[in-house]
């Protein structure tokens, strides 16, 4: 009967059965799983480094969170570029003998790699640059929302809905980016306004200042202003203009919020808001009446 010493003999031959050949270098089951472990070790144990450096070595300094969220990325990503060089060699893979192999790899990626290749480097001018950060309020194409993650390949936003879209990076790099929040959480909102031509153009700019000044959103300073923009086909066209630092993320809820005061404002002083008018003319033909010839005929 085998004893339990002769069973491990016989799994340690098994697994190291040479299954190919990297130059004079033999690789064996047992290589392969070395490198698996010590990989997913990699993978694991850089994730939690750069946790730790982002949410409390970090925290420690006047850092932003999307400037944490970059530098922890970067350290990461080094960290593990380093670590797959030293895991191949502990394993006895010698380096030199992967350039063919890496050869036939550049040939996949440039045919079959190509995006995700293109969104991984993407991501990298994204870290360096920061022309978006974690927290920023952004709109891409046709999707707006606040950055959670910036990762590698993608990034991830949540829209007002809570709803969380994967964007690809490369969407950064080669179409036009909104970023409502790069330089500072300061915007200008435009609401537009008409009022009926006969209306006191001084009793509605001061209206519109009140109600900009009652709202809690609107900055003093900058202050708000009210423009005549142009004399429409129905009235006055005025433009109410707002700074906000707490709503830049809702824009709906405060041109709302502006909105309903304003129509309330109007309502309480009398001040008519317009519609469009037609005028319509009906012209009526009048025809002479022929006379009958009894026949049923005229």
């Amino acid at each position: 009967m085998e004893t339990f010493r002769d069973i491990l003999i016989q799994i340690k031959q098994f697994l190291e059965v040479p299954l190919v050949k990297l130059g004079s270098t033999p690789v064996t089951l047992w290589t392969i799983i070395q490198l698996v472990v010590l990989v997913g070790l990699l993978f694991y144990l850089s994730g939690k480094l750069r946790g730790w450096i982002v949410d409390q070595f970090l925290t420690r300094t006047r850092m932003e969170l999307g400037t944490r969220q970059a530098t922890g990325s970067i350290i990461r990503y080094t960290i593990i570029a380093i670590g797959f060089i030293i895991i191949l060699q502990t394993a006895g893979i010698d380096l030199t003998t992967l350039n063919v192999l890496a050869g036939a790899v550049g040939i996949g990626v440039g045919f079959g790699l190509q995006n995700i290749v293109n969104n991984l480097v993407c991501g990298i001018l994204i870290l360096f640059e920061r022309p978006i950060k974690v927290g920023d309020r952004i709109v891409v194409g046709n999707v707006e929302g606040d950055v959670v993650h910036i990762g590698g390949r993608s990034t991830t936003v949540v829209t007002n809905d809570n709803i969380t879209i994967i964007v690809p990076n490369s969407k950064f790099i080669t179409e036009n980016v909104v970023n409502w929040s790069h330089n500072e959480r300061k915007v200008r909102f435009r609401i537009p306004v008409s009022v009926a031509y006969e209306s006191d153009v001084q009793q509605v700019e001061r209206l519109l200042l009140d109600v900009a000044a009652a709202n809690p959103d609107v900055l003093e300073k900058p202050a708000p202003g009210v423009r005549l923009m142009e004399f429409g086909d129905n009235g006055l066209n005025f433009e109410l203009r707002v700074w906000s630092t707490t709503l830049i993320h809702r824009r709906g809820l405060l041109t709302s919020n502006l909105n309903y005061a304003v129509y309330r404002s109007f309502v309480e002083h009398g001040i008519e808001i317009p519609f469009p008018r037609r005028d319509v003319r009906v012209l009526r033909e009048t025809r002479q009446a022929e006379p009958f010839d009894g026949n049923g005929s005229s």
